[in-house]
């Protein structure tokens, strides 16, 4: 009887103790699990609070496998002030997650025959100006494909009234401007174009969106946590947003949310979106036939993919290997949150995250996500090296705190970052502590010798110590490595009472345009390369007619010890032009041919190397045709700062022609070894 009596009293136990566990702390995942989901949910987990760990997420996540929840699960602070934590019913601003509900309502009104796709939006916006109203239809919003501009103005003094903005006065604001191109020709992503939308759903039924997506989405699916987010009416549980800066959280930007209807201004929950989810797999919403018009790939879009009726289709990475994956989703961003909600229809999963800082790795996590729940090798995030070392200073001190930096670098699970290692600095420099602030911004220009920033922090610092002398000569480093630096132009302006001289690395006529670009190069990040390109050009290198056509010059400044052989040059230079033709390729649908260089070296002497030969590439910018440039390279090493110089000078005239003879007299200034 005692052992019966004492058995009893364990089972209590266990019982009470897992009720705690359950209705305790943030977490509040699915109970329903196979033996396999444990395990992916177990991966799941230890990953997401990683992420966590290392202020890479603060939000709510939801998981479903094979049309089953295995996750959820809130992380972080919905309120910062007050430390409410998030859970998984907390209410989130979704920003352009919301474009998928105003297509369904969009095409809900197509099936009851109320909307014509392919009709000119004239057709039921009287209103709109007839020029380009006549122009646009309905396929060419929900496409992004309509030349309406991406963004409208949200900042009119009425704006200062929340939740007063009118679809309509948001749509006049922006209505009679030009359209950037012909509708139908391309894919650009316009917010704009959804604002129009959310206009014609409130015209053709008479009633407001956020009626509308009430009586038609949220009611029928029981979706009693999302809804229209406004400033004024109290809301439970809803997050508040944040953004960080120099390692600290701030609040966000106030935003009046009904600036951006039927773009942006939906609230919901990571369950609340999985019921929406789950909805798209029946009839509930829209019939069969219109739910696969919803879901077809329409236009190649800039993110990889293709874009539907207010998605994006994409083939995605499982976890860290090259099998790809077929998904619909959809992501969203505005002041302090940002939200990635992504399905994977083959196995009915689905992969919600809900966030309130400006940025998350949820892309990230997204994509290790997709390899746990088949199976596949994934990566965890590295630990941010920064965030440990000033842990480490804060503990032991400075000197620790360095050399915890140094000896921990170069190890493969760490991340180290530019930027990390700046804001670490700085949330020291803020905290009154000047000389130890000096001493990071110091190491980052030991470990990021080729980047401006590190030597304008590293001047300021000195400032704030009174070391004048110190401090510009940082600001002057920190200038010649990017001479668009206006933070450095300034303070050495007014510390030595002069405008710093022109830090330009090459000798052209003043006539000649110019332009600075930092590595990696935004259109060729395949050039490892550390440093900055300077390019100048005549008037007439765009113009077919002129005899400066396609005739420039650019110099790469870059470090000593970088690699420069005939193959190097060829590879970097197709790397280059490859990037450069893409990015500024509006032919639709064109592939461009990939671009072939053939250098030889023909000097060899001292520190200088002169190479000449040819590059075969594209002209996206005048003539659309194939494009033979002749070419002429010469690097020069500077020993003592140690940098190297590589001057490129281009043009598709023969070498006997005058405009080589402008060329050749371009030349590296003579000081730009000295700096």
């Amino acid at each position: 009887m005692k052992k019966t009596y004492l058995f009893l009293q364990i089972v209590l136990l266990i019982l009470v103790i897992s009720f705690i566990t359950s209705c305790n702390g943030q977490s509040n995942s699915n109970n329903n699990t196979t033996s396999t989901d444990r395990i992916k949910v177990e991966k799941i987990n230890e990953l997401v609070s990683l992420y966590s760990e290392y202020d890479g997420f603060n939000g709510s996540v939801l998981v479903a496998h094979k049309g089953k929840i295995i996750y959820k699960k809130g992380f972080g602070l919905a309120n910062m002030e007050w430390e409410i934590p998030n859970q998984v019913d907390t209410k989130f601003r979704i920003a352009s997650v919301t474009k998928p509900f105003t297509a369904m309502l969009i095409m809900q009104l197509v099936a009851e025959n109320k909307l014509d796709l392919h009709e000119p939006i004239s057709t039921y916006l009287s209103d709109y100006p007839k020029e380009n109203g006549d122009q646009i239809t309905i396929h060419h919003l929900l496409t992004h494909t309509s030349g309406i501009a991406r963004d409208y103005d949200f900042d009119l003094p009425k704006n200062n009234y929340p939740d007063r903005q009118r679809s309509k006065e948001s749509v006049q604001s922006f209505s009679n401007r030009p359209l950037e191109f012909k509708p139908g020709k391309r894919f650009s992503y316009s917010n704009s174009g959804y604002a129009v939308l959310g206009y014609i759903i409130e015209t053709v039924t008479g009633k407001s969106y956020e009626t509308v997506l009430q009586e038609n989405i949220l009611s029928p699916l029981g979706m009693k946590n999302t809804g229209i987010d406004k400033h004024r009416p109290i809301m439970k549980n809803k997050a508040s947003g944040y953004f960080k800066g120099f390692g600290e959280y701030f609040n966000a930007d106030y935003k009046d949310m009904s600036t951006i209807s039927a773009v942006g201004n939906i609230y919901s929950t990571v369950e609340d979106m999985f019921l929406f989810d789950q909805a798209l797999y029946a009839e509930k919403l829209l019939p069969k036939k219109y739910i696969d018009l919803v879901f077809t790939k329409y236009i190649p879009a800039d993110f990889g993919g293709h874009y539907g009726y207010g998605w994006e289709l994409a083939e995605k990475p499982m976890g860290n290997t090259t099998d790809m994956i077929a998904t619909i989703g959809h992501s969203g961003s505005l002041s302090g949150y940002c939200s990635v909600y992504t399905r994977i229809p083959s196995s009915q999963s689905t992969i919600i995250f809900l966030n309130n800082t400006k940025r998350a790795f949820l892309n990230a996590m997204t994509k290790a996500i997709t390899g746990i729940l088949y199976d596949k090798t994934y990566d965890f995030p590295l630990k941010p090296l920064a965030k440990f070392m000033s842990e480490t200073i804060e503990k032991e001190g400075i000197e620790k705190g360095i050399l915890f930096y140094k000896e921990h670098k170069d190890l493969d699970d760490y991340h180290v970052s530019e930027q990390e290692l700046i804001v670490a600095g700085y949330k020291i420099l803020h905290a009154g502590n000047a000389k130890d602030a000096a001493e990071v911004f110091k190491l980052s220009t030991e470990i990021f010798p080729y980047r401006d920033n590190p030597y304008d922090s590293y001047a300021e610092a000195l400032m704030t110590l009174g070391k004048e002398a110190e401090a510009i000569k940082n600001y002057k480093k920190s200038l010649l490595l990017n001479p668009r630096n206006q933070n450095a132009e300034k303070m050495l302006q007014k510390l030595t009472g002069k405008k710093p001289e022109n830090i330009s690395l090459l000798k052209t006529e003043d006539t000649w345009g110019k332009e600075v670009f930092l590595f990696p190069l935004n259109f060729a990040r395949g050039l490892n390369y550390k440093g900055f390109e300077e390019a100048q050009f005549p008037k007439g290198w765009r113009e077919e007619e002129s005899p400066e056509f396609w005739s420039y010059a650019f110099v790469w400044n870059i470090g000593l010890d970088e690699n420069l052989t005939e193959t190097e040059l060829e590879k970097n230079l197709q790397i280059y032009f490859d990037g450069l033709m893409k990015s500024v390729n509006k032919e639709k649908g064109k592939i461009l041919p990939n671009a072939v260089a053939d250098i030889d070296k023909i000097k060899n002497s001292n520190d200088v190397l002169k190479f000449t030969g040819t590059i075969k590439t594209y002209d996206s910018f005048a003539t659309k045709k194939p494009l033979l440039l002749n070419v002429q390279i010469e690097k020069q090493d500077c020993k003592q700062t140690k940098r190297s110089f590589i001057l490129f000078k281009f043009s598709p005239k023969n070498f006997n022609h005058a405009i080589w003879k402008t060329l050749e007299k371009i030349e590296l200034r003579d000081n730009v070894c000295e700096n």
